[in-house]
């Protein structure tokens, strides 16, 4: 029961660095000796040290014979810092509680077996489940090269995404877009459309005064990393005079030939087709290192992506309103032509926001009718 209690604290710990850490792992770290807690710590920032080594500072020289908890496999190899499962073994760890095997191929079981062959006792599978939760975006793309999508809608409760005018502020309710602020945060990346960008002038930033207050408190606007904002532009209709060239952070423009644009990268999309090929631009993404993708576009290209099953997990706050039938889908998938064919989810959490209802659901693997 002790290491469950110890291991769950690691888990609280990693969460912490949820706005902060992308492109690495959320990981978090306890040291135990005597049934007593002296060292803790969780990763924060790429390129700075990992969870064990701020645990293993903290806890000094009474580390050596304590038992450690970590909630990803340390690592084993020399990248921005120096091995994990080294800093453990000069320590004197007696032995390594581990949540879960890194499938990164760099590290990938390398870590456990170094802490074993120094003798030190290692314990794999400590909620494991939880700690697959933690860092889903960042496995995904370790194990598939792809990021994790999550696909953002706001509509009514017929549907709807915007009047015929193309009016759509605001369907939802300012807490609903506040709680959106918090997934943005939580994203390497935020893909829309130039069409998005024109309409809403559009910044597609996090803003820290938005967030909930408890955020506010514990990160400041500085500390929260702005994800990168990744436009498609397949027709180069961006002029670069709006809103989001004037706000700081970086922007990739998905394009198909090279261009100019200011404060930007302008990166190739190299398939044939004249439009952007969307499983090409996701691997590209994934070699980019970015590890969890938050679409916020129009309907069109919320279609192709569920179409295409290029869809992780559909995230939609509905409005307590109706725009009837003239106004705008959130989603047009025109190659339908059986309900067998229909894109079928999952409901994965239901959760009033403010007067809104969001809704979180994730593809079903299959077309067969449950029995």
């Amino acid at each position: 029961m002790s290491d469950l209690i110890y291991m769950q604290k690691a888990l609280m710990l990693a969460k912490q660095g949820r706005f902060t850490t992308s492109p690495n792992p959320n990981v978090g770290s306890v040291i135990v000796k005597d049934n007593q807690i002296i060292g803790e710590g969780y990763h924060q920032k790429a390129g700075e040290p990992h969870a064990e080594v701020h645990a293993l500072k903290m806890a000094g020289q009474e580390a050596k014979g304590a038992t450690a908890y970590v909630t990803l496999e340390p690592c084993s190899h020399f990248g921005r810092t120096p091995p994990c499962a080294d800093a453990l073994i000069d320590a004197g760890v007696k032995r390594v509680v581990v949540a879960m095997q890194d499938p990164n191929p760099a590290v990938s079981g390398k870590g456990i077996e170094r802490l074993r062959s120094a003798g030190i006792t290692v314990d794999v599978g400590l909620c494991k489940q939880e700690a697959e939760a933690l860092n889903r975006a960042f496995f995904k793309r370790m194990r598939t090269g792809l990021p994790y999508v999550q696909l953002k809608m706001a509509a009514s409760l017929d549907g709807k995404i915007a009047m015929a005018s193309g009016e759509s502020k605001w369907i939802t309710s300012t807490a609903a877009r506040q709680d959106v602020q918090t997934f943005r945060a939580q994203a390497s990346a935020i893909l829309s459309t130039h069409v998005t960008v024109k309409q809403d002038n559009a910044s597609l930033t996090v803003r820290h005064a938005d967030l909930p207050a408890a955020i506010q408190t514990d990160y400041t606007a500085s500390s929260i990393r702005q994800p990168v904002r990744v436009i498609i532009d397949s027709q180069n209709r961006l002029t670069g005079k709006e809103n989001l060239f004037k706000q700081s952070g970086e922007i990739w423009i998905i394009s198909k030939e090279e261009r100019e644009l200011p404060n930007s990268q302008i990166i190739v999309e190299p398939s044939e087709s004249e439009t952007i090929h969307l499983p090409t631009l996701l691997t590209l993404l994934g070699e980019k290192q970015i590890n969890s993708l938050w679409v916020e576009a129009g309907a069109h290209l919320a279609g192709s992506l569920i179409e295409q099953n290029l869809v992780d997990e559909l995230i939609i706050y509905y409005a307590p309103k109706l725009l009837g039938n003239n106004a705008l889908d959130m989603s047009i998938i025109p190659n339908i032509q059986k309900l067998a064919l229909a894109p079928q989810f999952k409901f994965k959490s239901i959760n009033m926001v403010g007067d809104d209802l969001r809704v979180v659901l994730t593809p079903k693997k299959d077309n067969v009718e449950d029995s």
